[in-house]
């Protein structure tokens, strides 16, 4: 290994204590206690982020999403309060914002990615206001629930932006569950509800698209493809949308609304994006099996940072920090890496109250479900599961190391 003359240098440097980052640095000190193990973390929050559509639907409270960071970050860890500016792999150092540097010999980046609000002209001023809301941002989650509980009728709007984003089911869950609760009120018939979405199909793996159209079908929600929202008007209530037509042209299209719930564009943070570990779109440039870098050997990347060809969600990290960590220990003594990543995710589709649908598979769009239950069928038992088991499970078992797992397996 590399050495290093910073004053601050440690074995292993996991920069963001999300999902990822944390369960790999949790699971690394179980397996070797006494590693020298420094995560750079600014938030004093750590959410449970899969609760915030339950959240922007009433169905959860924003309060059981939040725990204090201290608490969910490992015993023995180095907690470095602070963000991260600059990579330098090269020389084994990451700069601090406030300037301090810190070496490293191994390198796990896990900061998840970036929000960008101000690619949609207008929205950043209205958020939160004038019907304009997003379960994005847990600040943001409960006017979801406030917009829908005070809608009479009229115009809702769901958006989802090109892809890569968080949880690409997420934007049209919050869809299903604000028409289930219209429906409920008795107020379907006063509504007009229209899911937008940037991209050319509903779901990433072909095999989910046509049951969960049928779902959009069932509650009369309009499904308009390639429609990509580019800028809202909050005063006047207007979104306006990008789309190519028939002869290929580019057009813009205004509609008004009465609600807008926005799933923001999304991309790498500003501060990987612009390191020589990125690759052309900005993400960790990893080999998508060992989650190793493709160019520099004692870096790892996993969840929403990395270049993983799969969907960026918890179930995905779940599957992912495994092996992130079988490989760092193997590669810390020498040894080759054996672990492997076969693109396993996992997105509950909330497909009303009490309903989900549960889409799981691998790279490819292969589906492989863990239980012998249909992954088409709307189920109960899943809702329990997303709503009651999940959570608990997240902050009691993954983030504290453990990876005991029920194994998947392709579908006949």
């Amino acid at each position: 290994m590399p050495q290093s003359t910073f004053p601050y240098t440690h074995q292993v440097v996991v920069i963001g204590a999300g999902a990822a980052g944390t369960s790999v640095a949790a699971s690394l000190l179980r397996q070797r206690p006494g590693l020298d193990v420094a995560i750079v973390e600014p938030s004093d929050v750590h959410y449970y982020q899969p609760a915030f559509t339950l959240v922007g639907g009433g169905a959860y409270s924003l309060a059981k999403t939040a725990r204090p960071q201290a608490s969910t970050l490992p015993e023995g860890a180095r907690w470095i309060r602070a963000a991260a500016r600059e990579l330098q792999p090269e020389q084994n150092r990451i700069v601090l914002e406030d300037g301090r540097e810190i070496g490293y010999e191994t390198l796990v980046v896990t900061p998840g990615l970036k929000l960008d609000w101000d690619k949609i002209e207008g929205l950043r001023e209205t958020l939160g206001v004038n019907g304009v809301c997003s379960n994005y941002d847990p600040s943001l989650a409960e006017y979801t629930w406030q917009c829908i509980r005070q809608f009479r009728g009229g115009k809702a709007f769901f958006t989802q932006p090109p892809a890569p984003i968080k949880c690409a089911g997420a934007p049209q869950k919050i869809a299903y569950l604000a028409a289930d609760y219209f429906r409920k009120k008795q107020i379907s018939s006063q509504s007009e509800l229209r899911f937008y979405a940037a991209g050319g199909a509903l779901f990433s793996v072909p095999d989910f698209v046509p049951h969960l159209e049928k779902v959009a079908r069932g509650y009369n929600i309009g499904l308009l493809m390639n429609h990509n929202l580019i800028a809202v008007n909050g005063d006047k209530k207007e979104a306006t949308f990008s789309f190519t037509d028939g002869d290929g042209k580019t057009q813009e299209i205004t509609e008004s609304f009465d609600l807008l719930h926005v799933t923001p564009p999304q991309c790498a943070q500003d501060f990987v994006k612009n390191s020589p570990l990125a690759n052309a779109d900005g993400w960790v440039d990893v080999d998508q099996h060992t989650l190793q870098h493709v160019r520099f050997p004692n870096v790892f990347s996993l969840g929403d940072s990395s270049s993983l060809p799969t969907s960026k969600t918890a179930a995905a990290v779940r599957k992912q920090s495994p092996v992130a960590v079988a490989n760092i220990l193997a590669r810390i003594s020498d040894k080759q890496l054996r672990a492997s990543y076969d693109g396993y995710t996992s997105c509950p589709i909330v497909t009303g109250y009490g309903k989900v649908m549960l889409a799981e598979f691998v790279y490819g769009g292969k589906v492989t479900p863990t239980l012998p239950l249909s992954p088409f069928k709307e189920s109960a038992f899943y809702w329990q599961v997303k709503k009651r088991a999940l959570p608990p499970f997240y902050f009691d078992y993954m983030l504290k190391g453990r990876e005991g797992d029920i194994a998947h397996k392709a579908r006949d």
